[in-house]
């Protein structure tokens, strides 16, 4: 959808149509990379267990510092949806375009920062020895394409801020099938081309990443154009978006440790149920997430717009959408249950799956709508009340968990309070939009239409 004056937002006339029509190509761009990363694994496994060991070192490292400038994708998305509903087409161009440099002098001095920096990482993961060298060497190869990384993050968030969820799948689909070939031939040769071993398969990720960047680049300059100047009111924004997200984006990741410990220290057979548990979890939550990403764009949109009553039935229909989905997701587990046991549970650890599996199951639901109204908060702006929220379910979470260590720990204990840290954030998620508690800008009513329209 070009940013251009004209024309109803499809969302008007046929709402669960192009809720689906946008979410569907978000979901199967966010497997794209979990799939390359299986095949990633299955490719360095027949290098043996040092290579294996390096390479999940290596990736965990990464991928927890990319996550944490996912800010430069989220804000992104939000303020250019929001210039694009006010048919700010100059709006869109200053955000882009400084989210774009932000993305690329992050990037280039995470290349030094991380070359540094690989080996205390590597330390600090447990490696030592062989293995430890084997993930310095890959990982220093993968900071290559940081800038790269970062500025595909902050463009497919422009993008879907656009509307726009089909480039993003596009490209996502051919970077990582380009990193799968790539990994056939640079880790075991192939003709004049040496093997790299481990080393390829961080060649392959790198040049991957890169071709997708230009690609995102190519396409969202076409689209919105260079930006005359930058604002520095909105890089400070930009930064303080990214200051609550990396508060609660850590505060996530403080809990789901907290968890993977507490069920690790019951035993080797809880530690290994709770492992199948959390995957085929987070596997589910990408379900989810598409939904909550688009809702984002949606709303973004009308409030921009200025068309809050819109903005509502969005959020009504995202969060039908995704308590739907989360009954079909929890259904699913539940009638799943024996083969994802015969597939990832050992046999000594069955009798502790089943209940915390059925508690993870009956949570999806609740889930759902945690997922869903994380995504129309961001499409608000809202990004300090989930950093409360966060606060306020994690500190709960943790503090029981750490009772539960103290006292019988089990595993069904351990996922009945994920199911309670999964409500809190739920429960105020509504309730921030109906009834509307605090200064909640839910409570908004419709702009006027304005007098003039700025075209990009």
């Amino acid at each position: 959808m070009p940013l251009t004056a004209s024309s109803e937002h499809p969302f008007v006339r046929r709402p669960h149509r192009t809720l689906v029509t946008l979410s569907v190509p978000v979901l199967f761009s966010l497997i794209a990379e979990p799939v390359t990363g299986l095949v990633d694994t299955a490719f360095v496994a027949h290098l043996g267990a040092v290579p294996l060991a390096a390479l999940g070192v290596g990736t965990m490292v990464l991928s927890s510092v990319f996550w944490i400038f996912n800010f430069l994708g989220i804000g992104t998305q939000t303020e250019v949806a929001q210039a694009y509903g006010g048919r700010s087409g100059g709006r869109a161009r200053q955000i882009n375009g400084l989210a774009l440099a932000m993305s690329a002098l992050f990037g280039f001095v995470m290349i030094g920062v991380g070359w540094m920096g690989s080996g205390p990482a590597a330390t600090l993961m447990g490696a030592s020895g062989e293995l430890h060298a084997v993930a310095v060497a890959y990982m220093r190869i993968r900071w290559f394409g940081a800038p790269a990384v970062l500025m595909t993050v902050a463009a497919f968030g422009a993008l879907r801020g656009l509307q726009d969820m089909r480039t993003p799948l596009w490209i996502a689909v051919t970077v990582n099938g380009l990193n799968v070939a790539l990994d056939a031939v640079l880790i075991f040769g192939l003709g004049p081309i040496p093997a790299f071993g481990i080393a390829g398969a961080a060649w392959a990720s790198t040049a991957g990443q890169w071709l997708g960047a230009a690609w995102a680049l190519a396409v969202v300059f076409r689209r919105l154009g260079l930006a005359e100047r930058l604002r520095l009111r909105d890089a400070a924004r930009l930064l303080r978006v990214g200051g609550d997200l990396f508060v609660r984006t850590g505060l996530l990741t403080l809990f789901l440790l907290l968890t993977t410990r507490t069920a690790t220290r019951i035993g080797a057979d809880a530690g290994a149920a709770h492992q199948a548990i959390r995957q085929v979890w987070l596997f589910t939550a990408l379900f989810l997430d598409a939904f909550a990403i688009t809702g984002q764009s949606l709303v973004a949109y009308f409030v921009g717009a200025g068309r809050w009553a819109q903005a509502r039935r969005a959020a009504f229909i995202v969060c039908a959408w995704s308590l739907g989905t989360g009954a079909v997701l929890g259904l699913a587990m539940w009638l799943g249950e024996d083969l994802v046991r015969r597939l990832l549970v050992p046999p000594t650890a069955a009798a502790l799956f089943h209940p915390a599996w059925l508690a993870a199951s009956f949570s999806q639901p609740l889930n759902a709508l945690s997922f869903a109204t994380d995504g129309l908060h961001w499409g608000t702006g809202d990004y300090r009340y989930l950093r409360n929220v966060m606060l306020l379910a994690t500190g709960l979470g943790a503090s029981a968990l750490l009772r539960l260590d103290a006292t019988h720990p089990t595993l069904t204990g351990v996922w009945l309070v994920t199911v309670g840290w999964i409500t809190v954030r739920a429960a105020f998620g509504v309730i921030r939009i109906r009834p509307g508690i605090g200064d909640s800008q839910w409570l908004e009513t419709d702009a006027p239409e304005p007098a003039s329209i700025e075209r990009a």
